[in-house]
């Protein structure tokens, strides 16, 4: 399969630069790549396979191993007299479903079976080793695999203890990911391991939207002669690439331009110093790139561009972005004094008064902190206070959301067999083995006890002598069968009518929303959001993985009206039945947020509860959080929840605090 030239890619160049800054230096960290469909996204990583510079291997070592830098513990060694020889970096695409033995590797079960022998087949880490890991759609990628992910980028090695098998090889590797943030957000722990981010889209100038048009056709008609027309770019930007590579370790880092990096990172409030570390390495990188002998601030300017932005945030609800004004305020301040080696010029003991400097410089720019970026959660701690009541029309008013907190546990009853997430008991790919069945009845990892038990009553019937290896055949052949949790739809059903909209109750409505909708993104649920008052039920959100969309829609929601609950339940009912069909293995979690009243059209209550009787009857999991508050309660909410067989929990009792507290008071009582 040809590959689109890098060279002629158009309108891409923050990617295209973080792409070639993390290649010079894999030292980076690799790119995180964040854009809508269709911006040429994989084109562009594809393209950057085919000019990466060759890399020397040992002669059938299957774990790339460099014969100028012997790893003593390759699994395929010892190397004494290696034979050498030159082949293309790798770039190892790991597919979105991919199972754990595949990504790791495992037993050879020919090997195994056949000879009887136990020999380790290398997975896709090895393959990627001294190469490019490249994963689409990374935020979709399971959780275990995650796992993996970040071991491998941690220590530079992946270690695999399973099925007899005890290998650990070398696994430094680009990794690069893709995604479409609407889809869903990704792993904090795998977000802060991309050394560079970078947001794409696609270009809104006609003239270049007509030049991608045209050089996209002209590759398609002709690939050969496309390609041919760009050889000379793509060879001379090779060429760079392996002269910035012989470039980087002579870059030298100025104690200036260090002090720099370090005020920018700390005006900028990110978590821990990986941030401080990354701008280093890339503005090595770029000044290698360019040609220059030292870091300069233009460089400094390019690397904190793309490593900051993901690092900003401050919980899911947040936007990534960096506020480029201020960081151009702060590189364009007048630096301090080149520092002054502490312990009379040795670098290897603390400085006081120098800490101080630094500190009482950090503190100095208070008063410059980035604005909040538009959209983002009220929760979040760089937001300023909000006024409790937003805007109002006419009978409607928007109400802003309390603080967050951390939910309780609600599941859906019973073992489900969908995708492996956080939530509710299910038959999974990964968890505690639980049982095995044949291998022609299911897919995933072999049970080898299972397997011998199979085989045991037939040895003497297949001729196996006392001495003998094991005889076995492919009916003896079994898989293990592993529960674990799974992910499921939460679909939030909010009612924002008028009985609702007091101030503080709906201040608690959307802050009990806005936090089960961050416990469904911790726990990699899909989410929908239905709100319905004054005539109707609106599907605001269809079921989706982008959590912040959700809760975007939940902070803008205005109350007000009639409370149409039947048309509520029925627009959840209709919304589940074709969630269904699209996504069968996901199991449903209807939460109602309401307080019971139904007051729209005639036999409101009786039509209510029907429509919940429906429910009940289709086997959907329900909760149901009553909001009703005041002295005086009618119990309508509780009543709906017979209705539905739901789970009936008020809404102070959302809280896994008050949860512990309960339970704390029944122990004493």
């Amino acid at each position: 399969m040809r590959a689109f030239p890098f060279s002629a890619v158009v309108g891409s160049e923050d990617m295209a630069l973080a792409l070639i800054l993390t290649t010079v230096s894999p030292e980076v960290g690799g790119v995180l790549v964040r854009g809508e469909k269709g911006t040429a996204k994989t084109t562009m990583v594809r393209a950057l396979a085919q000019v990466l510079p060759s890399i020397a291997v040992v002669e059938s070592c299957r774990f790339s191993s460099d014969p100028l830098d012997i790893d003593s513990t390759c699994p395929d060694g010892p190397h004494d007299h290696p034979a050498a020889r030159s082949r293309p970096a790798r770039l190892v695409e790991l597919p979105v479903g991919a199972t754990e033995d595949r990504v790791i590797g495992s037993l050879d079960l020919r090997q195994a079976l056949g000879v009887g022998e136990v020999v380790y087949e290398p997975g896709l880490l090895a393959a990627a080793h001294r190469g490019i890991l490249y994963v689409d759609e990374v935020n979709l990628l399971h959780d275990h695999l995650v796992d993996l992910l970040l071991d491998a980028a941690a220590m530079g090695r992946s270690t695999v203890e399973r099925d007899g098998v005890s290998v650990a090889h070398a696994a430094r590797l680009i990794l690069i990911g893709t995604m479409n943030p609407e889809e869903g957000e990704l792993r904090p722990q795998l977000l802060d391991r991309f050394g560079l981010t970078v947001e794409i889209s696609a270009p809104r100038d006609p003239e270049l939207r007509a030049e991608v048009i045209r050089r996209r056709m002209a590759f398609d008609r002709d690939p050969a002669s496309f390609i041919a027309a760009y050889a000379a770019d793509e060879h001379g930007l090779r060429a760079r690439i392996d002269t910035a590579r012989t470039l980087v370790p002579s870059i030298r880092l100025a104690d200036r331009q260090l002090a720099t990096i370090a005020r920018v990172c700390a005006a900028f409030e990110v978590d821990g110093m990986r941030a401080d570390i990354v701008i280093a390495r890339a503005a090595a990188a770029h000044a290698a790139w360019h040609g220059r002998p030292e870091i300069t601030k233009p460089d400094i300017r390019a690397a904190a561009r793309l490593a900051l932005p993901h690092r900003r945030r401050r919980n899911p609800f947040d936007a990534p972005g960096l506020d480029e004004a201020f960081l151009d305020q702060l590189l364009d301040e007048e630096p301090d004094p080149e520092p002054t080696p502490p312990n009379g010029g040795h670098r290897n003991g603390p400085s006081t008064s120098s800490a101080h400097n630094k500190a009482a410089h950090v503190n100095g720019h208070k008063d410059m902190q980035p604005e909040p970026v538009e959209g983002a959660s009220t929760s979040s701690a760089q937001q300023s206070p909000q006024p409790i009541n937003g805007p109002s029309t006419g009978s409607e008013r928007i109400v802003s959301a309390g603080e967050t907190y951390r939910t309780r546990l609600f599941t859906a009853r019973g073992i489900g067999t969908g995708e492996a997430g956080r939530r509710s008991r299910a038959i999974t790919s990964t968890g505690r083995t639980v049982g095995a069945v044949p291998i022609d009845t299911g897919s995933g990892r072999l049970h080898l006890t299972a397997t011998i038990h199979a085989a045991a009553p037939h040895q003497a019937p297949r001729g196996r002598l006392p001495a003998g290896r094991l005889r076995l055949a492919t009916q003896d052949l079994r898989l293990a069968v592993t529960e674990g949790r799974e992910s499921n739809l939460v679909l939030l059903v909010v009612d924002a009518s008028g009985s609702m909209a007091a101030r503080r109750r709906m201040e608690a409505v959307k802050a009990a929303a806005l936090s089960l909708l961050l416990d469904a993104y911790q726990r990699r649920d899909k989410v929908g959001l239905i709100t319905f008052r004054g005539a109707e039920a609106t599907l605001a959100l269809p079921p989706t993985s982008s959590i912040d969309t959700a809760a975007r829609r939940l902070e803008d929601l205005p109350s007000g009206g009639r409370t149409p609950l039947a048309e509520g339940l029925l627009c959840a009912a209709e919304t589940l039945r074709l969630e269904q069909i699209r996504d069968s293995r996901r199991r449903p979690l209807l939460v109602l947020v309401t307080d019971g009243r139904a007051t729209h059209g005639p036999d409101a209550v009786d039509r209510s509860q029907r429509a919940a009787d429906r429910l009940r009857r289709a086997g959907v999991a329900s909760l149901v959080i009553d909001c009703e508050s005041g002295r005086m309660s009618l119990g309508l909410a509780q009543t709906l929840s017979i209705h539905l067989g739901a789970q009936y929990v008020t809404v102070d009792e959302v809280g896994a605090d008050q949860l512990v507290r309960a339970v704390r008071q029944g122990r004493a009582a």
